[in-house]
This record gives structure tokens, sequence and C-alpha cells, in this order.
């Protein structure tokens, strides 16, 4: 904003929804800054971006989408009805996962991102009891796992889980287990 600000003042034209190409300009410096330190594993800095009226297609939160390796996106909605951390898994992504993570955790990762995708299509049907059971195989077992994943996906404040409890948590929940 206080780019977007001084752009404006020095006589930039505002380009997409008000910012100036300076803004857009500015984004790699800034983010790509932090760099890597050369070894495994390490996170080289967080950022947050807070975007107008949650709207995941405003300008900044979408250039800043392009330039890192990943993002969490967090949810009022999931805040508001007790789910921390407020994480919207679907809208989350990491472009380094296939290279940090084996095949069976990939594997299990995708299935519940299916698992949750499917029970967001049909979430509405399923709530107004508009659908019916034995409809559809993929639908019915979204609907019977998304509890446990729901619950699986919520952790308490200094809660700790080892990786290998927290995969055989969602193998056993996915059915792999």
């Amino acid at each position: 904003m206080a780019q977007r600000e001084i752009g404006l003042a020095v006589g930039e034209p505002p380009s997409t929804r008000g910012y100036t190409p300076s803004v857009f300009a500015m984004l790699p410096k800034l983010l790509e800054r932090a760099g890597t330190d050369g070894g495994e594993g390490s996170i080289t800095g967080l950022y947050t971006v807070l975007v107008e009226g949650d709207d995941m297609n405003e300008p900044v939160a979408d250039a800043v989408r392009g330039i890192l390796d990943g993002h969490i996106v967090l949810s009022r909605k999931l805040a508001h009805k007790g789910h921390f951390p407020a994480i919207e898994v679907l809208e989350s992504i990491s472009r380094v996962m296939s290279d940090i993570v084996d095949d069976e955790g990939k594997a299990l990762a995708r299935e519940a991102r299916e698992v949750l995708s499917e029970f967001r299509d049909v979430e509405d049907l399923v709530l107004i009891g508009a659908y019916k059971e034995g409809t559809n195989q993929r639908i019915d077992r979204a609907i019977a796992l998304h509890h446990g994943l729901v619950k699986f996906l919520r952790q308490y404040a200094g809660e700790r889980t080892p990786y290998e409890e927290t995969r055989q948590a969602l193998r056993a929940i996915i059915g792999n287990g």
C-alpha cells in the first residue's frame, strides 16, 4: 500500500485495481531477498498478506503466490467454527512438497485433498438432506471420511505430534492403514 501511494504521488499511472506497476516490480525484490541458506529443509521467510474482503484474487496476493514456493491460506470461516489452525487446505499449496515428502506421504495428502474437495462440492446438498446415500461411491466415501479428516486437521496450541504418528493417523482415516 505504501509503494502504491508513493507511485501515485510521483505520477505513476495506476494499473491493476489501482496498484501501480512499481508495486509488482518491487515484490520479487522484497520476497526473494531472504534467499536460501544452501542447506536442506530451511524456511527462509514467512510473509503475511492480508487481502481485502478475503479476495484471494486480489492483485498483490495473486502476485505473491506466483513468486513464493507455497502459501497457507487462513480462513475466517474455519476460525469462527473454532477450527484451529484455521488453514484452508484446499486453497493452500506447497511447490516443494514433492521434493521433501516420500511417495506414501504425497499419496495420503492427495487422497485427503480429494476427500475434502469432493465433500466441498456436495456439502450444501448433504446439509439440506438432498443427497441420497448410494448415488455416488466417491461422494459416499467423502461423506464418511470428512468428520475424521476435519478432526485430524485440528490441533490445540502447544500440541505436538511426531511425523510418523501423524502419518499413521492420516493413513487410518484414509483407509490405508
